[in-house]
């Protein structure tokens, strides 16, 4: 089965409770559209946003991290579980930022995917590699030990295999915020190599169904492109979600 195709919005460290209020109030999504929509505000805007989307919108939200443990002395952590009541489904793991200014790893990452998938929620697990790192010809070696990491644990293909309950992001660092976006044949060529390997520890049928999603740089002006890109299943939206009218735009093109 094909993958379901998702427009997700990271609003990053952006828009608090009442500005979240606000962009629930003015998005306009188009009426036909088949794609799965998601908003991950910042924790404390999450709240008002839910408040504030009517009971028929299909907009599902999301967190921008969690710590792996249930609770604890973890002072500004967010738990699974808090995340769940506050109405999240889904979470963003490893997202680069996390990775290249926090200092979280690939052990970070699998804790947080099984911790996810443990509590009921569905991680999207964040992978990409560095200018540096694409300039030695590393792509596929940085992105696939980043998927590995996270694979290996036997606990982690027994939910995925069982529930389904999986998202990728390739999101090349380069391209984060910096006006620089890959074509839709680098992402194509990264999202095949992805699929490779989730269809080699999940077989065909369950890796075969994971979405995978594009991140880096996405603007209405060239989402239609990435959408339509080989493998390319949906894009993870920065900056351009900010805006609702752009982030509208952008949900059109997912069909």
């Amino acid at each position: 089965m094909a993958p379901r195709t998702m427009v997700a919005g990271n609003w990053k460290m952006n828009l608090g409770p009442a500005e979240a209020a606000d962009f629930a109030q003015e998005l306009t999504l188009p009426p036909s559209t088949r794609s799965e929509v998601v908003l991950f505000p910042p924790a404390l805007s999450l709240a008002a946003l839910r408040e504030e989307l009517s009971d028929e919108s299909e907009v599902a939200l999301g967190v921008q991290n969690v710590h792996w443990e249930a609770s604890g002395a973890y002072t500004g952590e967010l738990s699974v579980p808090m995340a769940a009541e506050a109405g999240a489904t889904f979470v963003l793991v490893g997202h680069s930022e996390r990775r290249h200014i926090f200092g979280e790893g690939d052990d970070d990452a699998s804790r947080k995917v099984e911790a996810v998938l443990r509590g009921g929620l569905t991680p999207v697990l964040c992978v990409g590699e560095t200018l540096e790192e694409r300039k030695r010809g590393e792509v596929a070696g940085v992105i696939l030990r980043q998927l590995e990491a996270v694979l290996e644990s036997g606990e982690v293909r027994e939910r995925i295999a069982s529930e389904a309950r999986l998202l990728l992001a390739y999101e090349p660092v380069w391209a984060i915020g910096t006006g620089e976006t890959a074509t839709p044949e680098d992402a194509a060529g990264a999202h095949r190599i992805l699929r490779e390997r989730l269809v080699s520890y999940l077989g065909d049928t369950v890796g075969e169904g994971v979405p995978i999603l594009y991140g880096g740089s996405v603007k209405p002006d060239n989402a239609g492109d990435l959408l339509s890109a080989p493998d390319v299943n949906g894009v993870l939206v920065g900056g351009a979600s900010l805006d609702p009218s752009s982030f509208a735009r952008i949900v059109a093109q997912g069909g």
